[in-house]
């Protein structure tokens, strides 16, 4: 189902460095073009942290994920997926946020996505810390709600930070859980790490049927293992998928805001993703990638090749 329009633009016709950065060098095709309901997967730029608690920075993720994404080709290196061909593919550019205006931020992602969902584009966002998760879910999952496998070393379940400030980069999933928008007999938490400031988060998961995996779970089953069990989870029908680049041990991802030691190396980042083919993947994001905590760029460049696994999988559902 080639459509030349959507084909990415190749390092043998214009070197990687040269031309206007788009997301994996796919069309730039915001809403409002003549061919946005082309769309079947929009990669989304969500350059905003206003729920960060820690080291700032991932506002400025989506514009480093696509210097970094010149380096994705248009095929899998072990599947041999080619999936620009398989699927209409763009960046529909970035959701335009109020950098002083939590609430109305919000408010504005929920109505980009939305549109999204009315026009049947399935979104792949990078961002952005993860509280822009929550949005993206309050569009997609309006409906009914969707089940979740996480990649994370934290849960993101509180319920509030700093004496009752509900909406941080920790607490988007307690928030998309009590709002309807997740089953949470369908969500799984995979890599989960670090010191903890109390067990609320965990006593919510248990209290509400969230299948936490702690990383050394993790390294003792073996990727694998632990993605059969999360399809098992979430079955056959719609889900989200999250990836927080702190899944990831710094050591090759230190670009991140809250990064905890004792995580899986790049390859692994990759590996897991492998495993998600054939869900019914309904949107996923790649988030809390912060630049000015890796002058390197290796984090970016770790982030944009877990968004083309990502894609793969989307694009193979």
């Amino acid at each position: 189902m080639t459509d030349a329009f959507f084909t990415p633009v190749s390092g043998f016709d214009l070197p990687r460095f040269a031309g206007v950065p788009t997301f994996m060098r796919l069309p730039h095709v915001p809403p409002g073009h003549p061919r946005f309901s082309d769309v079947q997967i929009g990669l989304v730029g969500a350059p905003w942290d206003g729920g960060t608690t820690n080291r700032p920075g991932p506002r400025h993720g989506p514009r480093q994920l696509r210097d970094a994404s010149t380096m994705i080709r248009a095929q899998h290196p072990v599947t041999n997926q080619r999936p620009f061909e398989d699927a209409r593919c763009a960046d529909l550019g970035d959701v335009g946020p109020n950098p002083v205006n939590v609430g109305d931020t919000l408010e504005r992602f929920t109505s980009f996505y939305k549109n999204l969902k009315d026009n049947d584009i399935r979104p792949l966002t990078g961002g952005g810390d993860h509280l822009c998760s929550l949005p993206i879910l309050r569009a997609i999952a309006a409906d009914a709600p969707l089940g979740m496998i996480h990649f994370d070393s934290h849960t993101d379940l509180y319920g509030d930070y700093f004496g009752g400030e509900k909406y941080t980069h920790g607490t988007p999933f307690r928030r998309a859980i009590e709002e309807g928008l997740l089953d949470p007999k369908r969500v799984i938490q995979i890599g989960i790490r670090g010191t903890m400031y109390d067990t609320e988060d965990l006593d919510f998961a248990a209290s509400v049927g969230v299948r936490i995996v702690r990383i050394e779970e993790v390294m003792a089953r073996g990727a694998a293992d632990v993605l059969a069990e999360a399809r098992e989870i979430v079955g056959d029908r719609p889900i989200y998928v999250s990836y927080d680049i702190d899944f990831v041990d710094p050591a090759f991802a230190p670009g991140t805001g809250t990064p905890e030691v004792g995580g899986p190396n790049s390859f692994q980042a990759l590996e897991v993703c492998r495993h998600l083919h054939g869900l019914d993947i309904r949107g996923a994001d790649l988030v809390e990638v912060s630049p000015p905590f890796d002058p390197t760029g290796a984090t970016a460049y770790l982030g944009v090749s877990i968004m083309f696994e990502l894609l793969c999988a989307m694009v193979a559902s």
